[in-house]
């Protein structure tokens, strides 16, 4: 077997130590699909080579393609060449990691013998943590948990990974949640949001509640506006039909941007167990100011990207990229809201996320209140600080501050980041969210997924604002592809004397 290369160094010198996790079987439901050749083969590849994966653990792919075992590992060697960095790439170690590959041609919507030979790749009942991850339209959910149930292969030890989106609004949402509820317990599903396994995320929590020095300005006394954005510079190519009956509300508000929005405002929670993380979470979702008829045109705007250019090269618009010649759905959005709550109230929340922006990036942007009074001659305006954390593309920590620029001549300020670079600070590869993620699932770790009330929270208020668009029919804007979004959500902020964070 050859020898893996676990890194286990002293974290003063910033490196990263792998735990490793006891052994598992991860059945992957849509192993050919392009979630699990972009991120969850690759991820567990990556795990195993840190030493991390025991060997005895086991990975089956699942899809209705019929391959041959060998075929599935070579379309897992070919995804990692086409999708990862060469530099990662440790041939020994994936003839190490094949041994654990194996394949099951099985179609979903069939009873009986798909099932059953799966049953018969996994062998006798075992005492192995086994996990169902399904990497499949959420549609398919509650069959795939009925069909496990009724093959008997749900046992006690097993876990389901559920991919959002979770349905298209509560009712749906809803359903599926209680369709595989039947199945599994609330403790054995793992609702996933990726972006809450990323580093910088992640380090929310020891930013506000392991520093003295932020939280007790985290609040409408220190802070001004609160800003979260999730931009992209890709299309929808590829993924029309899907994005075309979703839109950007469905795709990333509902989900993501609600979770970064979550733990940047939640008050401090008894521990970090799942639990009281998650609690603390849905108070935030039940505090946001509703979104209705009455107040919808003012507080969102909604937008579509025509033709333009991203560094430089012409791209086509949104209708040519969904392969469609007429459309309503939004490419971009953006919210102003507030959480009515005594820590927050009277707090601009605002969001946005598109595609085809200027730049790729997701960031949170905390801007501080100005000083109340500047003392420096000539320097009547000085800039309020502000803390921006990155998730993508490069995650960082900045905070801006004044100071006084070195020098004869006088007294004068400059506005200078203090900069937190992962990339700087820690030398090492660290794990990306999916490789976190399903190290937790292996754990039994919940904290970084969502609870069952935490979604329908979500889409109880996702709804508010579907239903507010479509009752006064709210216009779509339009804004030039490799722009940030339309003048609309622009003008949102200036008439409260806000202004979106540029991407510097």
């Amino acid at each position: 077997m050859p020898e893996r290369d676990p890194q286990q160094s002293d974290e003063h010198e910033g490196s990263s130590t792998f735990v490793p996790v006891d052994p598992f079987e991860i059945v992957v439901f849509g192993a050919t699909g392009d979630l699990a050749r972009r991120k969850l083969l690759p991820s567990l590849y990556h795990r195993y080579c840190d030493g991390q994966i025991p060997d005895n653990s086991r990975i089956i792919g699942v899809s209705r393609t019929e391959l041959t075992r060998e075929a599935f590992v070579a379309l897992v060697r070919d995804a990692y060449a086409e999708f990862e960095d060469a530099e990662n790439w440790k041939p020994d170690c994936f003839e190490a990691f094949a041994e654990m590959l194996d394949y099951v041609a099985l179609d979903v919507m069939s009873d009986g013998d798909d099932w059953a030979r799966l049953d018969e790749t996994l062998g006798p009942k075992s005492d192995l943590i086994r996990i169902f991850y399904l990497a499949m339209p959420p549609k398919l959910y509650v069959r795939i948990a009925e069909g496990l149930d009724k093959a008997g292969l749900a046992h006690a030890e097993s876990r389901v990974v559920l991919e959002k989106p979770l349905g298209r609004d509560f009712a749906s949402a809803d359903a599926i949640n209680a369709g595989v509820g039947r199945v599994f317990d609330e403790n054995r599903i793992y609702r996933i949001d990726h972006y809450l396994g990323k580093e910088t995320v992640q380090n929310l929590m020891v930013l506000r509640f392991g520093n003295i020095l932020l939280e007790p300005l985290w609040n409408s006394r220190a802070i001004e506006h609160i800003e979260i954005t999730v931009a992209e510079t890709l299309g929808v190519n590829g993924r029309g039909a899907y994005y075309d009956a979703s839109g950007a509300l469905r795709d990333m508000v509902q989900n993501h941007l609600l979770q970064l929005l979550c733990l940047t405002t939640m008050e401090p929670p008894a521990s970090i167990d799942a639990d009281d993380l998650r609690t603390e979470k849905i108070k935030v979702l039940r505090a946001l100011r509703p979104v209705t008829a009455a107040n919808v045109a003012e507080t969102t705007v909604r937008a579509q990207y025509t033709k333009g250019r991203i560094d430089g090269v012409p791209v086509d618009d949104y209708l040519a990229d969904a392969d469609t010649v007429e459309s309503g759905t939004e490419s971009f959005v953006a919210i102003r809201t507030e959480i009515e709550n005594w820590r927050w109230a009277g707090v601009p929340i605002y969001m946005r996320s598109g595609k085809r922006m200027a730049t790729r990036r997701s960031e949170i942007v905390i801007q501080f209140r100005p000083v109340p009074h500047s003392i420096f001659p000539g320097e009547t305006n000085l800039d309020a600080n502000k803390l921006v954390i990155r998730l993508q593309p490069d995650e960082a920590v900045t905070l801006w501050m004044e100071i006084k620029e070195p020098g004869a001549g006088g007294l004068r300020l400059k506005t200078l980041p203090l900069n937190l670079s992962y990339a700087d600070n820690f030398a090492v590869r660290y794990p990306d969210a999916y490789e976190r993620l399903l190290m937790d699932v292996v754990r039994g770790n919940l904290s970084l997924f969502m609870r069952r009330d935490e979604v329908e929270a979500a889409w109880h208020w996702v709804d508010g604002i579907i239903d507010a668009w479509a009752e006064t029919q709210q216009r779509l804007s339009l804004y030039p592809a490799g722009e940030d979004g339309p003048d609309a959500a622009r003008f949102m902020l200036e008439q409260h004397g806000d202004h979106w964070a540029d991407a510097s």
